[in-house]
């Protein structure tokens, strides 16, 4: 969920990527106009994409943003309105223009310049502004190159408290158009990472010929080893490319170092190994422990780059999370909710996509053949690696059910995370903000149900306490959750993401399959009411589809009738996937039906995937194996923006996803993410003034960006690594 507010300018920004290492461009003409650089200058509607300090709580008003500036603070820095990600291009001049007023005569800064260190200044103006609206103008020229400049307006160190007025703010400049020429490599696209000797073996190629085309393989040593023709696509609508598709199946040697070429075109170089998922199995399930709250992160772990500090246990700056009160007005105790996962780019901490993400990793395990030996504190325990995982998660769902006694005994909290928005790069520990815990929910309970209902089925061959403690929590989160049918998270809200849901049938279905799946007791059985349609999938607000794959894991539980009925349904949806991957010229399960890829549409993928192969798991059927495994090209760079999608694996890799600790991007003493994590991918919303800025026009399947401040189609989630985890686990055992 986003997570891109800055609350200070000192808030742990540092030496920052180059424009020109990421975009590429052409001089304006003389007829070009000067490129505004601002987002929302006029506030005729809202507040976005501007902030303020935590001290200085802002508003829209009449069209105006007005800041409460306080009184007693030391530095100009202490107290500011502020964007950021405004490109800045060395040499080029800058004119920042302004209306702004005060309840009193006052004097405040004007500053534009780069995020972080060494913060190279265009602008520095300090601005005496009246009582009434007066308009600023100020020009000067850029001494660096940035692509994450900020716009502030300090008005820290003030004797008496004031209202600061703003409106009609303007940057005019530079010399490249928003977001450049983007640059998406050779237009032979593959997977990045490879192929299996016995999968699916297929490429794109983005052309406007139309005639079949002359293809080669060559080894590292350039050597053809196999050649052949092009098949002739067309236009693929949800790219805008014009394609044609090479297939190369018949070549099954192993190998490194292959590349596809056509004619001047040369590929990415890849693999053909057997074992070719097994690295980035094993790397996309300890992401999860990198992003655990409560513990360290040990460098014997994950290495000397990604160790940290404990998060979140009440060592100061932290509040920590072992007595957390709720927010304000909405009850009168506090809860230890220590321990679980940190959600994506913020240190927020969710019931309902946490659920899931833990569910699928005990539903991983259920498929899986073997255990991975995973690099965690509780690899000795000879209880399997992903149950322990797992587990830590778990143990946090259950801290945060309302305790008996209490108004709402049975209930869960649908959240916990900060007051307001933290600034990057900012290490859990050091994270200074109150927590809250946010009010139950009838979907977060059922979430709690469900994910207890499957803990106490997994964990009894293993942990007989966790797997009493889980059912009995599910059952009372279940009756809890009948006695208040429809209490809803809030939408909006500051500090963390809002997970809103107003339709919990879906949440009741799934939850009742569980159940029954856990107890085998035929009142769960006569709730379940959703089954799984193509439409829908699954997603953290999308659970209705889980039912039948729930009833899927414990066939014995149904009749013989009962279970060809649940096995056609799978394989029905499964077909409707396997078409959409078939019907895209970058072969993909996942296409909206209205044109427009959703925030996490690389979980969409991924997660169709999923049900492709437990319908190749119940059906046999070697078109749904194909299909899953090809997904995973699409992942790894088979796509409209040739980009590998998971870091570390793929020559173009994402690696400045949107993180609060993995935020080497902004600073250069923190870490890039780790090796397996999952960008969110396309989106065609564009949520972000990143993203605003950069892919204005886009076509849907190109509209993302490699960028740290692109929390839209950036960011990291543990229900999309879970994803990743469950699909490369797959393929490892094919």
């Amino acid at each position: 969920m986003p997570s891109a507010r800055r609350s200070a300018l000192i808030a742990g920004s540092a030496a920052l990527t180059v424009l020109a290492a990421t975009l590429i461009g052409t001089p304006a003409t003389a007829a070009d106009p000067p490129y505004e650089r601002i987002l929302n200058g006029t506030f005729d509607t809202e507040r976005e994409p501007w902030w303020s300090s935590s001290t200085t709580p802002s508003a829209v008003t009449d069209g105006r943003l007005c800041a409460q500036i306080p009184a007693g603070t030391a530095n100009p820095w202490d107290s500011m309105i502020g964007q950021d990600d405004v490109p800045l291009e060395q040499g080029q001049p800058y004119t920042l223009k302004f209306d702004a007023s005060a309840s009193k005569p006052i004097q405040f800064k004007a500053v534009l310049q780069q995020q972080g260190p060494p913060y190279g200044t265009v602008i520095g103006q300090t601005v005496t502004a009246g009582t009434t609206m007066q308009s600023f103008s100020f020009t000067n020229n850029s001494p660096v190159t940035d692509t994450h400049g900020q716009m502030s307006f300090q008005a820290g160190g003030a004797a008496e408290a004031y209202t600061l007025c703003l409106d009609n703010i303007s940057i005019t400049g530079g010399i490249l158009p928003p977001g450049g020429i983007r640059d998406f490599g050779s237009p032979v696209r593959v997977n990045q990472l490879g192929y299996l000797p016995g999968g699916p073996h297929r490429a794109t190629y983005v052309t406007t010929a139309t005639t079949p085309l002359d293809w080669k393989l060559v080894d590292s040593g350039n050597k053809t080893v196999a050649v052949g023709k092009t098949t002739p696509y067309g236009p693929d609508a949800l790219s805008g490319d014009s394609v044609q598709l090479i297939d190369f199946g018949s070549f099954r040697t192993t190998g490194t170092g292959f590349r596809l070429v056509v004619g001047e075109d040369v590929s990415e170089p890849f693999d053909i190994a057997k074992n070719l998922y097994s690295a980035l199995r094993q790397d996309s399930l300890e992401y999860f422990y990198n992003n655990r709250s409560g513990i360290p992160i040990e460098a014997k772990y994950v290495g000397d780059a990604w160790a940290r500090a404990a998060g979140h246990v009440g060592v100061a700056p932290n509040k920590g999370d072992t007595s957390v009160p709720c927010v304000p007005g909405s009850c009168d105790y506090s809860l230890d909710v220590r321990g679980g996962w940190y959600d994506a780019g913020d240190h927020g901490k969710y019931v309902v996509n946490g659920a899931l993400a833990a569910w699928q990793l005990l539903d991983l395990y259920e498929e899986s053949d073997r255990n991975v030996s995973l690099k965690i504190p509780e690899n000795a325990n000879r209880v399997p690696d992903v149950l322990d995982e797992a587990k830590w998660q778990i143990d946090f769902l259950l801290r945060m059910q309302v305790p008996a006694g209490q108004p709402l005994a049975g209930m869960v909290h649908h959240k916990i995370h900060d007051e307001a928005w933290t600034g990057m790069a900012l290490a859990p520990a050091a994270d200074p903000q109150q927590r809250y815990l946010y009010p139950p929910s009838t979907a977060a309970t059922l979430n709690l149900a469900a994910i207890g209902a499957r803990c106490a089925r997994v964990y009894a061959r293993w942990d007989h306490a966790l797997a009493a403690r889980c059912l009995s929590a599910a059952q009372t989160a279940w009756k809890a959750a009948e006695l208040h049918p429809a209490i809803y998270a809030p939408t909006g809200g500051v500090g963390g993401g809002a997970y809103d849901d107003v339709k919990v049938t879906d949440e009741f279905s799934w939850a009742a399959a569980e159940l029954f799946a856990a107890t085998g007791k035929a009142s769960y059985k006569r709730r379940i009411s959703t089954v799984l349609k193509a439409a829908d999938g699954f997603s953290w607000q999308e659970t209705g589809g889980l039912a039948d794959l729930a009833l899927a894991r414990v066939p014995w539980r149904l009749p013989a009738v009962e279970r060809i009925h649940l096995i056609r349904r799978i394989a029905t949806v499964a077909d409707s996937y396997l078409a959409d991957l078939r019907s895209q010229g970058y072969a993909n399960p996942y296409k909206p039906a209205n044109g427009h890829y959703v925030w996490g549409s690389n979980s969409g993928t991924a997660n169709n995937a999923m049900i492709l192969a437990i319908a190749a798991d119940l059906t046999g059927r070697p078109s749904y194996r194909s299909a899953a495994l090809e997904s995973l090209d699409y992942l790894l760079g088979r796509n409209a923006i040739n980009q590998s999608y998971v870091t570390g694996y793929g020559e173009r890799d994402s690696h400045n996803q949107h993180h609060r600790f993995w935020s080497h991007s902004l600073n250069p003493a923190y870490p890039s993410p780790y090796p397996g994590s999952l960008a969110g991918g396309a989106n065609s919303g564009l949520q972000d003034p990143v993203a605003q800025r950069n892919l204005v026009g886009c076509a849907p399947a190109k509209c993302y960006i490699d960028e740290i401040g692109s929390y839209s189609t950036n960011e990291v989630a543990v229900n999309w690594n879970s994803a990743l985890a469950w699909l490369t686990t797959y393929a490892d055992e094919v």
